[in-house]
């Protein structure tokens, strides 16, 4: 079994009305270049739709490949959307992706007692997830491992 440390979040860098999921998202990963990435699956271990449907991706027991130099002992959580309308980055998420992540994330702490980051942590040439994952979901984390919020 994997040692997870990390909850990792992500988005699709879609606009808001773009409604994909792991479907669509898994064909960009494996579809070879130039259009895709050429992998043997989805990249990220669940994505959260519009509507605030979790989706699986590749499976936790296997390392992801959503931000290179860390997949081996994280999740990926994608959550879709990350670009306004108007084609400039943003934070997006719908009250529907926003509750979803609050009880994946919940759920996935309790399990692996792990933090929570954003990519941008990691790859600093990114603004993905478009807002700072690690501060919104601190008392998160405080909870699900019973410490009291900050």
């Amino acid at each position: 079994m994997r040692v997870i440390k990390d909850i990792i979040i992500h988005c699709s860098d879609t606009k808001p009305k773009v409604d994909i999921g792991a479907k669509e998202i898994r064909q960009w990963h494996t579809s070879p270049p130039p259009n895709g990435n050429g992998w043997k699956d989805i990249g990220y271990h669940y994505v959260v739709r519009l509507d605030g449907t979790i989706e699986k991706g590749r499976l936790v027991s296997r390392a992801g490949a959503h931000c290179y130099g860390h997949n081996a002992h994280s999740i990926g959580i994608c959550y879709v959307g990350g670009r306004k309308q108007d084609g400039e980055v943003g934070d997006t998420r719908t009250k529907a992706q926003k509750a979803a992540l609050t009880k994946l994330i919940y759920n996935l702490v309790q399990i692996y007692r792990c933090d929570i980051h954003g990519h941008h942590d990691y790859n600093k040439g990114k603004p993905c997830p478009c807002f700072d994952a690690h501060s919104e979901y601190t008392n998160i984390y405080r909870k699900a491992v019973g410490l009291p919020p900050l």
